[in-house]
């Protein structure tokens, strides 16, 4: 039994210090985080999933707290959020497949989530498709080109980064 509180202990270590990472770095790059053209580049962190499963509370968290004190509106906290989380959990189901597949979730999800968030939360009348494809691409920037950057800087180290009690 000791040893299944250390695993707990370490898991919400690991998902505290995601969301952490996650918030500091969408508050620091804020001019690029948030707008209907972002390239937000703590979405470079929805990698995790493939090295932990506390990465999932730990981007949902960090995208929750970023969001609020980004000033964002209530359905981009909500909304945005839950889209960062479908992409987290799709990431984990795949991390056994392919490396290229891992950034493929957090991408779909903001890019079908967000451009309703842009047009009914904050009223910006740009067409959605277009607003996908500005959200598609900088998802594809942060998740897909930076987050394979983060999955070969960490993979080489994962096991003594991401090990379990």
């Amino acid at each position: 039994m000791k040893n299944s509180g250390n695993n707990k202990v370490l898991f919400m270590s690991q998902a505290a210090m995601i969301a952490a990472i996650y918030v500091v770095i969408t508050v620091v790059f804020a001019p690029f985080s948030y707008g209907e053209v972002q390239v937000r580049l703590s979405e470079a962190l929805t990698i995790l999933p493939v090295f932990t499963p506390a990465a999932v509370p730990g981007l949902f968290i960090g995208c929750i707290i970023s969001n609020i004190l980004g000033g964002c509106i209530l359905p981009d906290i909500i909304f945005g959020s839950l889209a960062t989380l479908i992409g987290a959990i799709f990431t984990w189901l795949l991390r056994k497949k392919s490396k290229f597949l891992a950034p493929l979730p957090p991408v779909l999800a903001n890019t079908v989530i967000v451009p309703f968030v842009l047009r009914y939360g904050y009223q910006i009348l740009l067409p959605i498709p277009l607003m996908m494809l500005t959200v598609g691409i900088g998802e594809i920037i942060s998740c897909g080109v930076l987050g394979l950057i983060v999955y070969a800087a960490l993979s080489k180290y994962r096991h003594a980064i991401f090990r379990t009690a």
